[in-house]
C-alpha cells in the first residue's frame, strides 16, 4: 500500500464516530463504490449529505446508519429499490433497526445475522413469496459421503494384478502372431 493510503487509513482509524465522513470514507466502510452512494441519493430523498463548496459531500452518522440499513435491505434481504422506498415512506425502515455491530461483508450477498433481541418486522422478499405460494416443507437431510481411502484395497490390487497378467499374455500372443506372419 502506498504511504498516502497508509496515512489516510491511519487518520480514519483515529476519527470519532460522531464526525462527518467523506463519500470515499463511507464507500470504503460500506464496501460500495462511491457512484452507488450518489445514485442512492437520487432515489432516496431521506439521504441528504451536507455539500460544501465544489459539491464535496459530508455524511453525518445518521446518514451512514441509513445507508447501512438500505444496503442491508437491498443486498441481504432481497428488496428492490422501490421496496426500500416504500419501507422508508411507511416509516418501518429506520437506521436504528440496522445491525450496527456487524461489519459490512466482503460478500454482499451473504446474509447478515439478525440481532437476537429484536425480531425482524418484515420477512425478506424471497421468503414472503415462498410462504405465499407453497406450504413449508421440512428440510431434506444432508447426506455426507464417507471419505474414500487413498490407494487400493487388497482385493483391488489382486484384481489389478490379474488384469495386468491377462494383458501381458495377450501381448505375447499378438507378438507371436506378428512373428508368424512375418515368417510366412
Amino acid at each position: 500500500m502506498s504511504e498516502t493510503g497508509e496515512t489516510a487509513a491511519g487518520r480514519r482509524a483515529n476519527k470519532r464516530a460522531a464526525v462527518f465522513r467523506t463519500i470515499g470514507e463511507v464507500a470504503e466502510d460500506l464496501d460500495l463504490p462511491a457512484h452507488v452512494l450518489r445514485f442512492w441519493e437520487s432515489k432516496f430523498s431521506q439521504l441528504k449529505p451536507l455539500k460544501r463548496g465544489g459539491g464535496r459531500r459530508y455524511y453525518r452518522p445518521e446518514d451512514i446508519a441509513l445507508l447501512s440499513r438500505i444496503r442491508q435491505c437491498l443486498y441481504q434481504e432481497g428488496y428492490t429499490i422501490r421496496g426500500v422506498q416504500k419501507l422508508l415512506s411507511e416509516g418501518t425502515l429506520d437506521a436504528s433497526s440496522a445491525a450496527t455491530d456487524v461489519a459490512p461483508s466482503l460478500f454482499p450477498l451473504d446474509p447478515i445475522p439478525a440481532p437476537a433481541a429484536e425480531p425482524r418486522s418484515r420477512p425478506a422478499r424471497a421468503s414472503r413469496r415462498a410462504t405465499a405460494q407453497e406450504p413449508s416443507l421440512p428440510p431434506e437431510p444432508i447426506v455426507i459421503a464417507e471419505p474414500q481411502p487413498v490407494g487400493l484395497s487388497a482385493a483391488g490390487k489382486a484384481a489389478l494384478q490379474a488384469a495386468a497378467q491377462e494383458l501381458l499374455s495377450a501381448r505375447q500372443l499378438l507378438e507371436a502372431l506378428i512373428q508368424s506372419r512375418r515368417k510366412a
